[in-house]
């Protein structure tokens, strides 16, 4: 199923994510990496962006999705020109 990225959420077929869209310098990402993170808890992005999540129930440590998108990424032209970037 294709990923449609919108200017405040992310789409994969009826799974509809808000987000908001980041860029700066990272350490152990290249320059231009974005970054893209979920705005609720509890929402999951798409799996074919490989998204982080640190939750930990056990302790009460509760983390939104968030996805890092290299220059090298498919779907990181269609962000850029999205974004203005």
């Amino acid at each position: 199923m294709a990923i449609k990225f919108m200017k405040y959420a992310v789409k994969e077929g009826k799974n509809k994510v808000r987000v908001h869209y980041s860029r700066g310098g990272l350490r152990n990402y290249p320059d231009g990496t974005i970054t893209i993170y979920a705005k609720d808890y509890g929402a999951r992005l798409p799996k074919g962006l490989f998204p982080e999540n640190d939750t930990d129930i056990m302790t009460d440590y509760f983390d939104k999705d968030k996805a890092r998108v290299t220059p090298s990424n498919k779907h990181y032209p269609s962000i850029r020109k999205l974004l203005g970037f």
